[in-house]
């Protein structure tokens, strides 16, 4: 009777480890995906950024996403959503000026509300299945981030130029979503 209990638990341990990595590979499956999508969205709206030259801008992205420093699975969900959030509220804002294809950015932006969502969902079970703590301070200096990006577009009044150069920083942050991504593999 204890050896078929023991091989019960053994069993479910197993296919409940399996299903986990599962869902990991099949989560990173669906981040990479989104992200190259994003970027490809993002590059077929031509931005010129020769004579934008002098606009440029260190925006700072927080050391912890640049250095790619390791991340619990958690972190990773969070700290992406928290990405995919507010690149979709920088491209809700005034883009008249850009004279890109609205098409274009309706498909980024429908790309973009979905990966959100999605990991609205998986937020949520995570906060139902784990007691989880979310690593404060790297969210803050994200939100500082993406406020610094904002308020540089305020200060050039959406001009074409302040929009390349927001443009090729959100391209960049495909790259280190991509990065991120590559964590929950591990």
């Amino acid at each position: 009777m204890t050896s078929r209990c023991i091989l019960q638990t053994t069993l479910l341990l197993y296919f409940s480890t399996m299903a986990l990595a599962m869902s990991n590979d099949l989560l990173r499956s669906q981040l990479s995906s989104s992200s190259l999508e994003c970027q490809e969205l993002l590059l077929q709206l031509n931005g010129t950024t020769e004579y934008c030259l002098k606009d440029r801008i260190n925006f700072e992205i927080p050391e912890e996403i640049e250095k790619s420093r390791q991340f619990q699975k958690e972190d990773i969900i969070l700290i992406t959503h928290e990405m995919f959030q507010k690149i979709f509220d920088i491209f809700r804002r005034n883009i008249s000026r850009t004279g890109w294809n609205e098409t274009t950015v309706e498909n980024l932006l429908v790309k973009l509300h979905w990966q959100k969502e999605h990991l609205e969902i998986i937020l949520e079970d995570v906060k139902e299945k784990e007691n989880f703590t979310w690593d404060n301070r790297t969210l803050l200096h994200l939100k500082k981030y993406y406020l610094r990006i904002v308020q540089y577009l305020k200060a050039k009044e959406y001009s074409i130029c302040a929009w390349t150069i927001v443009q090729a920083e959100i391209c960049r942050n495909f790259f280190f979503l991509n990065i991120l991504t590559d964590y929950l593999q591990n």
